[in-house]
Order: C-alpha cells, then sequence, then structure tokens
C-alpha cells in the first residue's frame, strides 16, 4: 500500500510482539484446500494515504497469491453472480452502498455456508443501514454516525478467546473510529472496543447469520494500517475464518513486506 499520506506513519512493531500473538499456530495440511477470495474495491474518496481502496485491491491480491491454494478474483464496485457463486469468502472495501438486489444475492451467498468480510467504510448504507445490519451486525449512516481519527486503544475482553483474538490483549493504532452505528450490538460477537464518548465502542466483531460467517473491521482508513503486521494477523484471520478454514491458513503473509523492529 502506499504510504503517502504527509502525517508521519506509526512506530515499527516490534518482532516480539507479532511472534507473541503468532504463537501456537496450527500447523496446516500438507495440501491445504483450494481457497477462493473474492476482493471488491470501489473509486478512491479521500486524500492520500486514506480510503485507498483500488491500492488496497492490487496490493492484497498480490499478497494472498502468496499463499499455497489460494486463488484470487476482484471487482470494482459490485461483484457479477459467477464472482459471487465463486468466492467462499468476499471482502469489500470500498464506500458501502446497500440495496434489495444485493441484500438478496448476499443472502444467498451467506445461506451457502460462505463468507463477508467488511473493512472499514464498507460498513456504509445511508438510509438502507438498518437493513444492511441485519446481514453484517452493524452498520453506518453517515448522516447519524460519530468518527474520529487519531490515536485508538483496543480492548480484546470479549475477543480474545475468539480464534480470530487469540493472543491479543490491549494494542494501540492510530486509524478511524466509528460509532452511533445503527442495529443490535446484542448481536454480534465483539472482538475488540475503543472508549469513545466515555463508552466501549465495537470495532472489530463477528456475526454467524445462518449458516454465513461474516468479520467487520471498523480500522482501515490509513494505507498504513494494512502494513501494520497486528491489523493484518486479524484480517488475514478474519478472511481464513469466514471461510471456514483454520485462522492461521494464512499466517505466513502477515510479515511480507512489512517493517519490524528487533
Amino acid at each position: 500500500m502506499p504510504w503517502d499520506s504527509p502525517l508521519p506513519p506509526p512506530k515499527p512493531r516490534k518482532r516480539a510482539e507479532v511472534a507473541r500473538i503468532l504463537a501456537g499456530s496450527e500447523p496446516g495440511p500438507t495440501t491445504p484446500r483450494p481457497l477462493k477470495i473474492l476482493l471488491v474495491s470501489g473509486a478512491k474518496d479521500h486524500g492520500p494515504g486514506e480510503h485507498d481502496y483500488p491500492a488496497w485491491k492490487k496490493s492484497w491480491q498480490e499478497l494472498l497469491l502468496g499463499a499455497e491454494g489460494v486463488s484470487v478474483d476482484i471487482a470494482n464496485e459490485w461483484p457479477t453472480a459467477g464472482q459471487i457463486e465463486w468466492a467462499d469468502t468476499i471482502a469489500f472495501f470500498q464506500k458501502g452502498s446497500w440495496n434489495a438486489e444485493r441484500a438478496v444475492a448476499m443472502d444467498a451467498h451467506l445461506a451457502r455456508g460462505r463468507g463477508l468480510v467488511y473493512i472499514h467504510w464498507a460498513v456504509e448504507a445511508g438510509p438502507e443501514a438498518p437493513a444492511f445490519a441485519q446481514r453484517i451486525g452493524l452498520a453506518s449512516n453517515a448522516a447519524k454516525l460519530k468518527f474520529r481519527h487519531g490515536p485508538l486503544d483496543l480492548g480484546f475482553e470479549t475477543g480474545k478467546d475468539h480464534p480470530i483474538g487469540r493472543h491479543f490483549d490491549k494494542v494501540h493504532f492510530h486509524d478511524e473510529s466509528y460509532w452511533q452505528m445503527q442495529g443490535d450490538p446484542g448481536r454480534v460477537r465483539v472482538l475488540a472496543s475503543g472508549l469513545e464518548d466515555g463508552v466501549a465502542q465495537p470495532l472489530f466483531w463477528t456475526l454467524e447469520p445462518g449458516q454465513g460467517r461474516v468479520f467487520v473491521s471498523i480500522l482501515g482508513h490509513y494505507s498504513w494500517t494494512f502494513d501494520d503486521p497486528l491489523f493484518r494477523i486479524l484480517l488475514l484471520r478474519g478472511l481464513a475464518w469466514t471461510a471456514r478454514e483454520s485462522v492461521d491458513r494464512l499466517n505466513e503473509l502477515a510479515t511480507i513486506g512489512v517493517k519490524l523492529e528487533d
């Protein structure tokens, strides 16, 4: 991802910190089953180093293809019916949009036991947010949403026992939080939360609607976040988990091209 933000980037993670999170990873099978991932982006809608959906799609397609047995397809704005049918899991990073036609397609995808991943502004749905939230747990209506850019201290008290949150505890990021989302927080499994307006707000969560699995990350505003190995681990685990694979399936990709401190 291009780090062209005018802001100074966060400090690199320590090798020991990354190793602690990855400790105890389960070795995968000698020949893993084929894993089909679809990446969906949109037009860039913010300044340098922010919301760079096209750059994410390009860099993460290359990254994911580095894992054995993984196939990656890409789409802009919305996938075709054939692409949806093909994918084990679909990751959206774009300005979100929701309507009845998309609801039918995603409901069918989830009913087949497939996965969905939504990153940052992909949770936006405007006035359709309540309907969108039925599928992903919580969704944004920008007219009612609150947000903040800057330092975020996340707690994984409710998520450290979930496979995606394994070995996570307290983690500091520099990104953007959203809160005052639409939907019922009681329906989601909160993995990590951050304090906003004096209340713990969900920033990573999962939902299992019917036979499907959904993973949502509110973080992802800045391009540098995608090169943070701890964020990568969460996102890679989320992709694998929604596809009903071991969360360790994509571990080898967590530090490729990443700066680490000793």
